[in-house]
């Protein structure tokens, strides 16, 4: 197999609507991959429940699919057993910022060598249209008869306050800026977050593909990532949305402070066992 093919899975057939913006996500990936010439063996993907989330049974890659909400704790390990592999969490904007909030924000703590790549379609779709942490005020669903009351989750801001190594926001409509960016954090050492925005077809009728080009502007080509405050400033922004890279801040990884990588990049499966201290732990008497 050769070009984008080599990790099409042919296998599975897809389940997502017609015209749904998983569709590009899936297609710009592969284009990524592709690009930045990562092998399918080298790769996994770690996902957790909803559409989003199905976008691994659709690559030629390893992958693991988890409970809700969880991508990212089995992201973080399985990067620290095998630093050599390329690991992306995926999945939507539900399953990571709402059932997975509390392990979003401790995973920026930590700061694994992982890319967090989140669906953002602003809506429950795998469950048919609820409202999710990013739905805007006042939208109205099944559930939400009378609009939605809360205040929306704001993702980049959260990363922003919280130091996280590499923030950005992409759009799937604008293919090849949103590639640039995903070739930018996956080449990111340390935690990168990137929030694509798509639309949900079926279930999200107000967040189109219309109204994501009116309510999107790109960040100039002068502004500076590793300015923290002016990158709050503009997560700030609400009216018009910023796409771009928000803020790079590279520091120590979560693996640098493991002491069985002894700093090498080496899987744990080929580093042999030191019997003599296993010998000693199984006969300490606690």
């Amino acid at each position: 197999m050769m070009g984008v093919e080599l990790y099409q899975n042919k296998v599975t057939d897809i389940s997502w609507c017609p015209g749904c913006g998983n569709f590009g996500i899936l297609k710009l990936l592969k284009e990524t991959f592709h690009e930045l010439n990562i092998k399918p063996e080298e790769l996994v993907m770690v996902s957790g429940i909803g559409q989003a989330a199905k976008t691994p049974h659709y690559l030629r890659c390893h992958f693991f699919n988890g409970l809700h909400g969880r991508a990212l704790p089995a992201a973080t390990a399985i990067k620290a057993a095998n630093p050599t592999l390329t690991v992306i969490a995926e999945s939507g904007d539900g399953d990571m910022y709402g059932e997975g909030g509390n392990h979003f924000i401790h995973a920026i703590r930590r700061n694994p060598n992982i890319t967090n790549i989140v669906h953002n379609n602003m809506v429950y779709g795998l469950t048919k249209g609820q409202a999710s942490p990013t739905s805007e005020r006042g939208f109205k669903t099944p559930v939400q008869l009378y609009g939605v009351a809360n205040e929306p989750f704001n993702p980049i801001a959260v990363a922003l306050a919280l130091d996280a190594s590499f923030v950005a926001r992409a759009y799937v409509g604008d293919a090849t800026q949103t590639k640039a960016i995903l070739k930018q954090a996956i080449t990111h050492r340390g935690y990168a977050l990137v929030d694509i925005l798509q639309p949900c077809v079926t279930f999200n009728k107000h967040n189109t593909y219309q109204w994501f080009r009116e309510h999107t502007y790109y960040l100039e080509d002068d502004y500076d990532p590793t300015d923290r405050v002016a990158a709050f400033a503009r997560a700030l922004e609400t009216e018009r949305l910023p796409l771009g890279v928000f803020y790079i801040h590279p520091k120590a990884t979560f693996e640098d402070h493991l002491s069985m990588t002894d700093g090498q990049n080496e899987p744990l499966f080929r580093k042999e066992p030191d019997l003599a201290k296993l010998t000693e732990l199984l006969r300490t008497k606690q």
